[in-house]
């Protein structure tokens, strides 16, 4: 017999001796109904800190690629970078080169890029600093 073998049957014969008292309330664990409050705590937990985020952030990019406009310069999924030239219902077109323009689904953009004032006014302090 292998040495597993022979440590669970000695295992087993101390447990079935040793299992011959009445008083097995002390061992008892928690009622089942308390084990039943851990699954939708569980459920939360997950739902909150896994599936969430993930919906929030996919609205705040939908909402972003909604507002897409002409004069915006965007990076797509694939790493295509270039300017928004024209706007359609479902596709833009995208001016990546002279004379390179690329029709692009909107769903494709990865990150918008728009030119504000405030942008001018970084370059301008950083070359009076430099």
């Amino acid at each position: 017999m292998s040495s597993f073998a022979l440590i669970f049957a000695q295992a087993t014969n101390a447990a079935a001796g040793a299992g011959a008292s009445p008083d097995t309330s002390a061992t008892q664990g928690a009622p089942g109904w308390v084990t039943l409050l851990y699954i939708p705590l569980f459920a939360g937990a997950v739902y909150f800190a896994l599936i969430r985020p993930q919906t929030i952030a996919k609205k705040q990019q939908e909402e972003k690629i909604k507002s897409a406009k002409t004069g915006d310069k965007i990076i797509t999924s694939s790493g295509i970078h270039g300017l928004i030239t024209n706007v359609k219902d479902t596709t833009v077109i995208v001016k990546v080169a002279d004379n390179v323009k690329l029709e692009i689904e909107k769903s494709h953009i990865e990150k918008i890029t728009r030119p504000d004032s405030g942008a001018d006014s970084e370059k301008a302090v950083t070359a009076k600093v430099s």
